[in-house]
């Protein structure tokens, strides 16, 4: 092998060990996990393509963040806003919710961890790496402008230089500093609301979320009632309908969700937080998906319920079982 094959080969190993840290910054970006995969693919291909022209006058890493940014930048330019039900309608009242799908909005997709964080063993570098894709802050995202969203992901979750971020968008400190101070006053307008992150060694957490799955499981609304705030919300992308209250909530799984009755759960974590894979009876025998249900806990009760629907996109993309058997 020639000595020019050989450092292609491993630049391309190079270029991959990119790959989840840069599909999270475009999920962050996108708000879509599978169109994230697409720009970080895209920004491989692009620095492939373009090697040659790859001066060694900024890092690897930063060289492959500018390229993935334009990617992003140009879809963002495209108009593709994502959305959670919440922002777009106010909370149904239980007696007139009706299941509406609403083929012209994006939704905020959901993401599994492994594809969108890179391992790190710094607890902090941890924590803020999660906590910057749960879903209420990816929600508080998608009202920036893509710039300025550019910018706040880099100085704030990245832990880039201003200088850093400057020469990567082509443009001053002062315009870096300007965009990150308007975007963090767009956020404290509309703060994302604050969830706790998924940890296996909080026994609080642990209790609780074992409780849940045997008061979901048992389909027992009195022992879920009292895991929920009074003011809990309930989402079912792609419909638009979303529900605010336990007893709003108990009253919709008891009308027309009582189809979820016999239902099982299995853990996974996605978006930072806790989650569940949510099989449905089938009648064949065992049990299908039906939902990646995604969890949202504020002072050891759960504020939120994300239960997104397309199951056919999501149970592959979290490595999940095609069906359980009795």
């Amino acid at each position: 092998m020639s000595d020019v094959a050989v450092a292609r080969e491993d630049l391309e190993s190079r270029l991959e060990e990119y790959r989840t840290e840069l599909t999270g910054y475009c999920y962050r970006m996108l708000g879509a996990a599978f169109e994230a995969e697409d720009a970080v693919q895209d920004t491989m291909v692009r620095a492939w393509r373009s090697l040659d022209r790859f001066e060694g006058r900024s890092s690897l890493r930063s060289w492959l963040y500018r390229i993935a940014t334009n990617v992003c930048l140009d879809a963002l330019n495209a108009g593709n806003k994502r959305a959670r039900p919440m922002d777009l309608t106010e909370a149904t009242p239980v007696a007139q919710a009706r299941l509406q799908e609403r083929d012209e909005v994006t939704w905020l997709e959901p993401a599994p961890d492994g594809r969108v964080l890179p391992a790190t063993a710094d607890p902090a570098e941890r924590a803020v790496a999660r906590e910057s894709v749960r879903l209420a802050f990816m929600a508080a995202l998608q009202h920036l402008p893509p710039r300025q969203r550019a910018v706040l992901i880099l100085r704030e979750v990245l832990a880039w230089k201003a200088s850093e971020v400057a020469e990567l968008l082509s443009t001053s400190v002062a315009s870096v500093n300007s965009a990150l101070q308007r975007a963090r006053a767009s956020l404290a307008e509309s703060a994302p609301a604050d969830t706790d992150l998924a940890d296996p060694l909080d026994e609080v957490q642990r209790r609780l979320l074992e409780r849940y799955v045997a008061a979901f499981e048992g389909y027992d609304m009195t022992a879920l009632t009292a895991l929920l705030h009074e003011d809990a919300t309930l989402s079912m992308p792609p419909y638009d309908l979303w529900l605010r209250g336990h007893d709003d909530i108990t009253g919709w799984m008891l009308g027309v969700g009582e189809v979820c009755r016999g239902s099982k759960l299995v853990p996974v974590v996605a978006n930072g937080t806790p989650a569940f894979a949510h099989y449905h009876p089938d009648p064949a025998g065992g049990f299908v998906p039906w939902a990646l249900m995604v969890i949202e806990i504020v002072d050891g009760k759960v504020s939120g319920i994300t239960s997104f629907l397309d199951v056919k996109r999501w149970f592959p993309l979290f490595d999940l079982p095609e069906r359980l058997e009795a």
